[in-house]
């Protein structure tokens, strides 16, 4: 299995600097990585990097927490798009889903994917702070509307993917939705792991690592 092809090659950080993202898309672009996932604000600059490559550009909306309004979320995911973003990984708000708000939270999505068109939408549930019922109902809820994509974590709230978050995850969503790991994937141990679990694309900042 060509793994490379699997990994969103990933920089996140706050205090991450052009310097760092430049390196990032480099690096990318040597291991053939299926996209960079960078925030916002460095969409444009990697799809300039990243240009006569097959690397997808990936962007993060509402991130990291998805408490921001739907209205934001969509004004932003359109942003990221006209900057050139390939791939958009949007936090679910929590907080509407465990208050069972459920058209809320399909609507969003829904929106989302709307703007996006045929471009890939990733949901991030962020797993670590449902139950398993929840879990189940946010890939329903983002299978429903349209998304591509269910994703297990952000990475920065108390933690992230799990082999058995992956498995009732592809089993809720099928076989032909994607199912994305992400969070705390540093060994190769690991992502065959995830992958076995039904994982088909891996989030992670040690996608260097992992091909050495």
């Amino acid at each position: 299995m060509d793994y490379n092809r699997l990994i969103d090659h990933t920089l996140l950080a706050p205090d991450a600097t052009e310097a760092q993202i430049k390196k990032l898309c480099e690096e990318a672009k040597q291991y053939d990585f299926a996209s960079v996932c960078v925030n916002p604000c460095y969409v444009a600059f990697c799809q300039r990097e990243l240009e006569g490559s097959r690397v997808n550009v990936c962007t993060v909306i509402g991130f990291p927490l998805g408490a921001t309004s739907t209205e934001s979320k969509v004004f932003e995911a359109k942003q990221a798009l006209e900057d050139g973003a390939d791939e958009i990984d949007m936090v679910i708000n929590v907080g509407a889903l465990k208050d069972k708000r459920y058209r809320y939270v399909e609507n969003e999505i829904h929106r989302l994917k709307k703007v996006c068109g045929d471009k890939v939408l990733k949901v991030i549930i962020e797993a670590c702070l449902l139950s398993d019922e929840e879990k189940v109902k946010a890939c329903e809820l983002s299978k429903a509307a349209g998304a591509d994509f269910v994703k297990t974590s952000t990475g920065f709230s108390k933690g992230g993917a799990t082999v058995h978050d992956v498995e009732l995850m592809r089993k809720t969503v099928g076989p032909t939705m994607g199912v994305k790991a992400s969070g705390g994937v540093r060994s190769k141990e690991e992502m065959v792991a995830m992958v076995k679990a039904g994982a088909t694309r891996i989030g992670t900042s040690h996608g260097v690592e992992l091909m050495k």
